[in-house]
């Protein structure tokens, strides 16, 4: 229940700085796409959790902990709170293309085109965290929980797949918002992850057995045939 009552308080919290970002950009709270997006992402979320919590409460923990950990390596906290500004900078930028601006006119078929993506992708997302209970939002070797090299599902494709995932998100939050415009940030946020990966896949090698194996045979990092 403790983990239950975590994940709720952590949704109340992330969401309601999620819709200040939204809103504020908008310069008005009479926006459907923000709101479209706000209900679908605290609905998935909280299902989400709920499995997690039920199939995986270790992962479901390590999900919770915040975004910057003792234990994580300079590197990556250094392009991390980029990546989290430029995912939140672009939020609010999409929004207020899509509402205070009105750069963009989205017809309501783009943005329930968005919603079909937004659920496939946070779909994919949950199926790669199913295959990986170890798919923790910092970088780090969990030694406590027996971290171990995952090759199965959307990792025998892709060595980064929710990363990958997350390319699909950001378009489809795009789209959802209204904004033609800020699909725009879907390459700077696939930069961002691509030199995170960069990171990421150091501490792999050097701390995780079985990772060069599995480098050499899986070769795509985050997008099948081209990197």
């Amino acid at each position: 229940m403790g983990l239950f009552l975590n994940l709720i308080l952590q949704t109340i919290v992330w969401f309601g700085f999620m819709g200040a970002v939204i809103f504020s950009a908008a310069g008005t709270i009479n926006y459907f796409g923000g709101w479209l997006y706000l209900a679908i992402m605290i609905a998935v979320s909280i299902v989400m959790g709920a499995i997690l919590a039920r199939a995986d409460p270790g992962l479901l923990r390590e999900r919770l902990k915040p975004p910057i950990q003792k234990d994580q390596p300079l590197a990556d906290k250094l392009i991390l709170v980029p990546i989290l500004l430029l995912l939140f900078g672009g939020m609010a930028f999409m929004a207020a293309d899509a509402a205070r601006w009105r750069w963009s006119i989205m017809p309501p078929v783009g943005q329930w085109a968005g919603c079909a993506l937004l659920l496939a992708a946070l779909a994919f997302m949950v199926w790669t965290m199913r295959a990986n209970s170890f798919a923790a939002p910092v970088v780090k070797i969990q030694k406590e929980r027996g971290q171990r090299v995952v090759t199965t599902g959307p990792y025998a494709i892709v060595r980064h797949p929710l990363y990958f995932g997350a390319l699909f998100y950001v378009a489809a939050t795009s789209l959802v918002l209204g904004s033609w415009w800020g699909l725009a940030t879907v390459p700077l946020v696939a930069l961002g992850f691509a030199i995170r990966i960069g990171v990421e896949e150091k501490a792999l090698r050097e701390g995780l057995d079985g990772y060069e194996e599995y480098a050499r045979r899986v070769r795509w990092r985050l997008i099948p045939f081209v990197w």
